[in-house]
C-alpha cells in the first residue's frame, strides 16, 4: 500500500455476508509504503483499508469492485484463468490494424464482456483485425462512456468483471483479432474518487477541462507515476491486451527531465519483449506534435501511434458544411490571422471548398495545422510530420468523441445521404493510413450514440448537466440536450442490428466488407505499402490519391460530376471498385471514361472509384 497521507494504515476483512470480521494493522515501510501478509484469506474475499481510523475505503489498486466504486475491494487471483491464446503473439505493427472502437454497454443489448463475444465472427468477416475498447475502468453506477473510472486496476462490474473482460480477449486472439484498451491516465472521475486520502494524486498547478490535474511532477509524484505505469504494464501481463488508447494525453502535464509517458512507453515495451508478445501505444493527442510518435531515444514520447483527427474534421466539413466551433478550421482553411480578425463571411459551398483543400493537406500529410495559422485557436499551431511513416496515424470519419460530443449524440448517417457515407468509407479506407470504424458505422447505424453517466450524487449530476450545455453553445445546435442521467438517453445509444439486412445499410456493409478486403489483398493500400502521392482541385471537389503504380483512388466530393484525369503509367488503368456501383446501393454509373485514351474518368456526385495497374 502507498499512503503518504497516513500514519496507520488497517485491513478491514469481511465474511460473505458484507460483515467487518476484524481489522489488521499493516506494517509502515519507507516513503509512505505499508505492507502485510495475512494468511488464509483467498480468492473472493472482500477487503477494505482503514487510515488513521476513519472510514472504510477502496483499496487504490482493486482488481475487482463488485459492489461498485464506494464499496469494498474483492481479492482476484490473476493466475487462476485459463487462456487459451498461448500461440498468439500480436500484431506485428501498426500497419495490420484495422480497428473497430466499440462501447461494451452499448454495442449489445445485454451490454457485458461475454456479449460481445458472440460478434466477434462477423467483425473479423468484416476485415477487422483489432477491437478498441473504450475505458473499462469501474466508474459510478452502471452506465458510463468509462471516462469517469476512479478504479483504473478493476473492469467494470457492469460489463461482468475481471474474468469476463479476459474471456473477451482470449476468444478475440482465437478470432486473430487484436484488442486495444482505452485507458484515461489525464484525470480521474469524481465520484469514488478517494486517491487523495492516501497521497499526492493531484495538483493544482495545472488545470483539465475534465477535473484537476494528476500530479506527475511534483511533491511526491513518484508514487503517482508508479501507480499509472503499473497499470499499464497490469492490462498487458494479466488481461493480454495487445495495445492501449492513451486518453487526451495533452492534459497529462510533466515537465520533469523524463515525461512520465516516455518512461510509460519504454515499460511497456520493455515487458512485452520480455513476454515475446507485441504490444503497441496510441496516443489521442490534440498537439499536432510529431514527437509523440517519435522513438523516446530521439526525445520522442515513444508511442507506436497516434490517432490524427484532421482528416476527420477535413471530410465532416466536405460533407456536412457544418462550421462552428473547431470545424471552422477546415471551413476556413488557408485564412490567415486578418481574415479571422475581420470576421470575414463564407457561403457553405466556400466551406466545403476549403474543406476539400484541408482534406488534400491531409492525405498528404497528418497534421493540416503543421505551423500555419488555426482560427479558431488564434495563433499559429502545429508541427509537421514530414518523414514520419503513415502507419503511425490513426484516421476515422466517425469515433465516439465525433458522434457523442454532439448534442444529440448525431451519427454520420442521419447527417447526410447513403452516398456521402460511402464516400466517408471509401476516404478512410483508401487513406494510406490506419484506419478506425466506430460500431455500427459499418451498415449506417442511426442510433445515436449519446452521452450518459449514472451518478448518484445530486449536486454532480446537476454539475454533468450544465456543464453540457455550456459545452454546446458555441456550436449553436438546436433543441433540448438530452439528459446524461436519464435511463433512456443510455437505451437510445445501444446497437440496432436487425436494420443490417435491409436496404440501404446491406449494401453500405457490402462496401465496407469489399474495400477491406481490396486493402487486405493489396499491400500498397496499406500504410507500409507503397509512396503515396495525393492530387486534387478543391475548386472543382476532386482528390486523387496514388498509391506507386499499383493504385490510384479517385474522390468526387461535389454535388456535380467531375471529370478527373488519371496518372500516366505503362500500360492502364482498370476499374475494381465503384461507390456508385449498385452492389452498393448505387446508379450503377461507373468506369465512364474520357479523354482520347481514356486517361479521365468522370465521377458521379460523391463517389469514389479504385483502380489497379493493368500492364496488359
Amino acid at each position: 500500500m502507498w499512503a503518504p497521507h497516513a500514519r496507520d494504515v488497517a485491513l478491514r476483512l469481511y465474511d460473505t455476508r458484507g460483515d467487518a470480521l476484524r481489522d489488521v494493522p499493516l506494517e509502515p515501510l519507507d516513503r509512505g509504503e505499508f505492507a502485510i501478509d495475512v494468511p488464509g484469506v483467498r480468492a473472493g474475499a472482500d477487503y477494505a483499508l482503514v487510515l488513521d481510523g476513519g472510514d472504510a475505503l477502496p483499496d487504490p489498486a482493486s482488481r475487482w469492485q463488485p459492489r461498485g466504486v464506494h464499496g469494498p475491494s474483492r481479492v482476484v487471483d490473476p493466475a487462476a484463468f485459463r487462456w487459451t491464446d498461448a500461440a498468439w503473439q500480436g500484431l506485428a505493427r501498426p500497419a495490420d490494424y484495422v480497428i473497430y472502437e466499440l462501447h461494451v454497454g452499448t454495442f449489445t443489448d445485454a451490454g457485458t464482456f461475454d456479449a460481445a463475444i458472440a460478434h466477434l465472427a462477423e467483425l473479423r468477416a468484416l476485415g477487422v483485425t483489432a477491437i478498441e475498447i473504450m475505458p473499462v475502468a469501474e466508474f459510478p453506477g452502471d452506465r458510463n462512456w468509462g471516462y469517469d473510472g476512479v478504479h483504473l486496476y478493476a473492469p467494470s462490474r457492469a460489463y461482468g468483471g475481471p474474468d469476463a473482460l479476459r474471456r473477451l480477449v482470449d476468444a478475440a486472439h482465437a478470432h486473430g483479432i487484436a484488442v486495444v484498451l482505452d485507458v484515461v491516465y489525464n484525470h480521474v472521475g469524481p465520484e469514488g474518487n478517494y486517491l487523495e486520502r492516501f497521497g499526492p494524486y493531484f495538483t493544482d498547478r495545472y488545470q483539465t477541462p475534465w477535473g484537476r490535474a494528476v500530479n506527475y511532477d511534483g511533491p511526491g509524484a513518484d508514487g503517482v507515476r508508479r501507480h499509472v505505469i503499473e497499470n499499464a504494464c497490469y492490462w498487458v501481463e494479466e488481461f493480454h491486451v495487445d495495445a492501449l488508447r492513451l486518453d487526451a494525453i495533452h492534459g497529462i502535464y510533466d515537465f520533469g527531465a523524463r515525461h512520465v509517458l516516455a518512461e510509460l512507453t519504454d515499460g511497456v515495451h520493455a515487458l512485452a519483449e520480455s513476454l515475446g508478445r507485441r504490444v503497441h501505444l496510441i496516443a489521442e493527442s490534440d498537439l499536432s506534435d510529431p514527437r509523440v510518435v517519435r522513438p523516446t531515444s530521439e526525445h520522442g514520447l515513444g508511442f507506436d501511434a497516434q490517432w490524427a483527427d484532421d482528416l476527420h474534421h477535413a471530410v465532416h466539413v466536405a460533407l456536412t458544411g457544418e462550421s462552428a466551433g473547431y470545424y471552422a478550421d477546415f471551413a476556413r482553411y488557408g485564412s490567415s490571422h486578418a481574415d479571422n480578425a475581420e470576421t470575414v463571411e463564407t457561403t457553405i459551398d466556400e466551406c466545403r471548398g476549403r474543406a476539400v483543400a484541408a482534406l488534400i493537406a491531409a492525405l498528404r500529410a497528418p497534421f493540416v495545422y503543421d505551423g500555419r495559422y488555426a482560427p479558431s485557436r488564434d495563433r499559429v499551431f502545429g508541427a509537421s510530420a514530414e518523414g514520419i511513416p503513415r502507419e503511425r496515424f490513426v484516421v476515422c470519419s466517425q469515433n465516439h468523441d465525433q458522434i457523442g460530443n454532439r448534442a444529440h449524440g448525431d451519427r454520420l448517417a442521419t447527417l447526410v445521404g447513403l452516398a456521402q457515407q460511402k464516400l466517408a468509407a471509401a476516404i478512410v479506407l483508401l487513406s494510406g493510413y490506419v484506419p478506425m470504424l466506430f460500431m455500427g458505422e459499418e451498415y449506417g447505424e442511426t442510433r445515436p450514440f449519446q452521452y450518459f453517466v449514472s451518478h448518484s450524487d445530486a449536486d454532480l449530476v446537476h454539475a454533468v448537466r450544465e456543464g453540457r450545455r455550456r459545452e454546446f453553445a458555441e456550436f449553436a445546435w438546436s433543441g433540448e440536450v438530452p439528459d446524461p442521467v436519464d435511463e433512456a438517453t443510455f437505451r437510445r445509444s445501444t446497437l440496432d442490428r436487425s436494420v443490417r439486412r435491409r436496404a440501404p445499410h446491406a449494401q453500405l456493409q457490402a462496401l465496407y466488407r469489399d474495400l477491406l478486403a481490396i486493402r487486405a489483398r493489396e499491400p500498397a493500400l496499406r500504410p507500409d505499402g507503397a509512396r503515396v502521392r495525393v492530387d486534387g482541385d478543391a475548386d472543382r471537389g476532386w482528390v486523387r490519391v496514388t498509391f506507386g503504380d499499383a493504385c490510384c483512388a479517385v474522390f468526387n466530393l461535389g454535388a456535380e460530376p467531375r471529370v478527373v484525369p488519371l496518372p500516366e503509367i505503362r500500360g492502364a488503368w482498370r476499374g475494381i471498385l465503384s461507390t456508385d456501383d449498385v452492389a452498393y446501393g448505387g446508379a450503377g454509373a461507373t468506369c465512364v471514361r474520357e479523354g482520347p485514351r481514356g486517361d479521365a474518368v468522370r465521377l458521379a456526385p460523391f463517389t469514389a472509384e479504385l483502380f489497379a495497374h493493368d500492364d496488359a
